[in-house]
């Protein structure tokens, strides 16, 4: 059974001092004897000595106090490698009240001051994260901030540019005029998506509640591909589903979920027309549902595959505004995965770019 730190360390003081105490008894029969004997011998002035601290203390108090004496002395001696070790436990705490949140005390001994080093160890380790997460808080809300003030800038700035055109009658004939008011609306639809973009995502990524429910994953994909029969046509676009002939449960939330496998196919034909396809499969893999969303054409650098799911992440390619979006399309699908108990990732090589979400299955 394991025993208490707290124990073993009174039990190495007893020990100590037990010690000390049995090395102070014998060196005070040693004096003693040597005592009994210079008094015997022809030593007189060693003799006066001795009979001087006869006189004034007597025998037994003598012994009583040379005793005490040597029995603090050994003591000292004994665990100074105790006192040395609590002394660097102090060095160590100054240094990392210092700020040096990289040192870590000694761990010696399995006693209560083993024991208090490595939960300062622990303390520290757990204290640098803290601050390495608020300050990643902190530069999060600053980018966050400075994105979003970016990429809203643009289409506002259209907007008011040709609003102000509308407003100073500076168009030639009724023709151009809708031209302006047309591109005035695109660019003020533009701008809404963006808004419900972030505002998606700021309730994605603050942890909202779902409303989990069994969903048969097969008939929800099936449903989704239907849906987007049109986008594929005009995509001129041919669409490929691979489903199982016997359900796939899970417990989820289905208008979460769809918002998830909406943005990958959209995704999917924005970046992938040029292949000419889209692969949409569901599979199980042990106890998770898997469904992969692929398309076809030029392949993305493995370089950015880790950076797809970051918020306002656009490969250059993709910064028009024909086919760029907020770069938060992503990020959401991440963040209500992950709220589900999910992963997903993605993969790209020889011309195909896949995304891959699992899903637990309902037990």
């Amino acid at each position: 059974m394991h025993k208490s730190p707290w124990v073993s360390l009174r039990f190495k003081m007893l020990y100590l001092f037990a010690l000390s105490a049995l090395a102070s008894s014998m060196t005070v029969v040693f004096l003693g004897l040597f005592a009994l004997a210079v008094y015997r011998t022809d030593f007189p002035f060693l003799a006066n000595i001795v009979d001087l601290v006869n006189d004034k203390l007597g025998v037994a108090v003598s012994f009583t106090l040379a005793g005490l004496l040597f029995t603090i002395v050994y003591f000292f001696v004994f665990s100074r490698s105790t006192i040395r070790y609590l002394m660097e436990i102090s060095q160590g705490i100054e240094r990392i009240a210092g700020g040096n949140f990289d040192f870590r005390l000694p761990i010696r001994g399995e006693d209560e001051l083993g024991a208090l080093a490595d939960n300062i160890n622990r303390m520290t380790a757990q204290l640098k994260l803290s601050i390495e997460e608020e300050r990643r808080a902190e530069r999060t809300k600053v980018e966050l901030v400075t994105n979003v003030s970016h990429d809203l800038r643009t289409p506002l700035t259209s907007i008011v540019g040709y609003l102000g055109l509308i407003n100073d009658d500076r168009y030639q004939d009724e023709v151009e005029l809708r031209q302006y008011v047309q591109i005035a609306h695109l660019k003020s639809m533009h701008l809404k998506s963006m808004i419900d973009d972030l505002f998606e995502y700021t309730r994605t990524s603050g942890g909202m509640k779902l409303r989990p429910s069994p969903i048969n994953l097969v008939e929800l994909i099936g449903q989704l591909a239907g849906q987007f029969r049109l986008q594929f046509e005009q995509a001129e676009m041919e669409c490929r589903l691979v489903l199982p002939d016997h359900p796939l449960i899970i417990n989820a939330d289905g208008d979460k979920l769809v918002r998830v496998f909406e943005n990958l196919i959209v995704n999917a034909i924005q970046y992938g027309k040029s292949g000419r396809r889209i692969d949409i499969t569901t599979r199980i893999d042990n106890s998770h549902a898997v469904v992969e969303i692929a398309n076809y054409g030029e392949p993305l650098p493995s370089s950015i595959i880790p950076l797809l799911f970051e918020r306002f992440y656009r490969g250059e390619h993709s910064r028009s505004r024909n086919t760029g979006g907020s770069g938060l399309g992503l990020a959401i699908a991440k963040n209500i995965v992950e709220l589900h108990h999910g992963t997903i990732s993605a993969a790209s090589d020889d011309g195909r770019t896949s995304f891959e979400v699992k899903l637990p299955l309902a037990k």
